[in-house]
């Protein structure tokens, strides 16, 4: 609901702030008076047009600013919280508009997009009228008020997550089989490497060893020469360390008799001996067992050669070669079982598109019910309004494929004059017969997610009794919502709740407007001026008062 509106430097307005209430708020004032603006204002907030020509002359900018609460909205809500706007109920929308470009738009203080704005405003007000009419200039819209009025909403919104779903499948079938060729090659690449891979079967620890015996066999000569010298010197030769050590330890222990002190180092040489003699006996053993093997050493080449050319293409470790076809194998049984898969998701596609036709056969079936039952009401509601020869009439077409609400295009075709055949509505249909054909959908559906309606000059080319009959509808519908409506007509304003005028003056030679809130007397003097024009006599009063007490008296 909208509870407050400031403007600044629009046209002729300097500075201007009112406070709307619930239920039924009238705005009245002199032609040229300023209430036109105010629409422009509002316009503004829904993330209409920024235009410099509605800066006041003789200022650099203009701002709007508006004040909805958010009892009942919690779309709204939602949305601001999804652009990380917070909220505490309410939301202040300011706009302001620069001659130099600069044009900013805030909500709840964060600065915005006007495209944020144009998302979140119209779910709060909606404009009817000479100027504006989002709702029936919209042909999207036309099918959502059909349904409305049908109750139709559950089944839409059935049909809607069938036909998302099922869109979704299509989307999926599509890219795959896009992708298809790209998943053959890719397959294709995948079972080579795996192959490559098996056929080598590398092993963690297996380089290492390969290595260590490679250089084993490429020096076989040398170790073989090596060892049994080292033995033969040991132990072999007649000059042998070990004979020359026993002549020694003979020797010695010839001494020992005669110094006893030296047994002990003869028994250290004899330890020296022992060791000697396992290492040359442990040479001989190791000489024994080297073997010069061309052919295993070209073996062990050619192993480490594949397992390098392995490590070349696919890691720099066995280790991660062998991770790596876990992960080729994986993607390999994911490629194999694609067309399972797609065999699946084409027969779910099929079961949906069946489910789909059906439902949106049925809901074709009970719109075009609803359609009848609407035009009925709608002749009713236009008679009342003085569209006594006015056609209204939704028309259904089949499209060529089920869209995501239906497999209709509903399009309100209108007729205001007897002898002309209906066409689209948005096209010929005036700002008036707008207002009032909205008017009259309020009626037979006043059901809305919108709190906020402004109806503007809803009575163009009506007066007398009709004009009372849009002042006891628009009430009507200000029970479940904040209705807003500029008239010229008493016979409309008698009605509102609140009442607004809209005033005019000239001071230091620039024209500037203002908003007053009318008390009781204050309202019997416009409603007055409104029934006798520039003089107001006691009998407009009286008039004025009369037409007070009877709407009153009504309730």
């Amino acid at each position: 609901m909208l509870i407050d509106l400031a403007i600044k430097n629009i046209a002729i307005i300097d500075t201007l702030r009112v406070s709307f209430q619930p239920g039924f708020n009238i705005l009245t004032g002199e032609t040229g008076a300023g209430k036109s603006i105010i629409i422009d204002a509002v316009n503004l907030i829904l993330g209409g047009r920024a235009s410099t020509e509605l800066i006041r002359s003789g200022t650099e900018e203009a701002q709007v600013e508006a004040l909805f609460s958010l009892t009942g909205a919690p779309e709204v809500t939602a949305e601001l919280a999804r652009s990380g706007i917070e909220t505490d109920g309410e939301l202040i929308v300011r706009r302001t508009v620069s001659r130099n470009g600069r044009n900013r738009v805030y909500l709840n203080g964060a600065l915005a997009t006007t495209a944020q704005l144009a998302t979140v405003a119209p779910r709060l007000i909606n404009i009817y009228g000479q100027h504006e009419s989002q709702t029936l200039l919209r042909l999207a819209n036309h099918q959502e008020l059909l349904d409305g009025f049908g109750r139709l909403e559950p089944l839409r919104r059935a049909y809607t997550g069938i036909h998302a779903e099922y869109q979704r499948l299509v989307t999926q079938l599509s890219s795959r089989e896009r992708d298809s060729r790209e998943a053959a090659r890719r397959l294709d690449l995948l079972t080579f490497q795996s192959l490559e891979i098996s056929a080598v079967a590398p092993l963690p620890e297996e380089e290492l060893e390969l290595e260590q015996e490679r250089e084993l066999l490429a020096h076989a000569e040398r170790l073989l020469q090596g060892t049994n010298s080292a033995f033969a010197r040991l132990y072999g030769d007649d000059e042998a360390l070990l004979s020359r050590l026993g002549e020694i330890r003979r020797n010695l222990a010839e001494c020992a008799v005669v110094d006893p002190r030296l047994a002990p180092l003869n028994g250290s040489l004899g330890e020296a001996a022992l060791q000697l003699e396992d290492t040359a006996l442990a040479l001989r053993d190791y000489a024994a067992r080297v073997e010069a093997d061309p052919r295993r050493l070209q073996t062990v080449d050619d192993r480490l050669n594949v397992i390098r050319t392995l490590k070349r293409k696919y890691g720099a470790t066995i280790e991660e070669i062998l991770a790596l076809k876990v992960e080729i194998d994986r993607e390999r049984e994911t490629l194999l079982h694609g067309g399972e898969e797609r065999d699946g998701l084409e027969q779910r596609r099929d079961e949906l598109d069946g489910e789909l036709r059906r439902q949106g056969g049925e809901l074709s079936l009970r719109r075009r019910t609803a359609a009848t039952g609407l035009t009925e009401a709608m002749t009713g509601q236009l008679h009342d309004l003085a569209m006594k020869n006015a056609l209204f009439l939704p028309d259904i077409q089949p499209l060529e494929a089920p869209g995501p609400t239906g497999m209709d295009r509903v399009e309100f075709l209108f007729s205001p004059n007897p002898g002309e055949p209906p066409r689209p509505l948005a096209r010929i249909a005036s700002g008036g017969e707008l207002s009032r054909l909205m008017l009259a959908l309020k009626q037979v559906h006043p059901e809305s997610d919108v709190p906020t309606l402004i109806f503007d000059e809803v009575d163009t080319g009506i007066g007398g009794a009709v004009s009372a009959l849009v002042g006891e509808k628009l009430r009507k519908v200000a029970e479940s919502q904040q209705v807003l409506c500029i008239t010229h007509l008493p016979q409309v304003a008698v009605y509102a709740h609140h009442h607004f005028q809209v005033q005019k003056r000239v001071e230091g030679g620039r024209t500037s407007t203002s908003v007053v809130t009318l008390d009781e007397n204050e309202r019997i003097e416009e409603l007055a001026r409104m029934l006798g024009g520039v003089t107001i006599t006691e009998t407009t009063r009286r008039h004025a008062r009369e037409m007070l007490k009877n709407v009153k008296s009504e309730g």
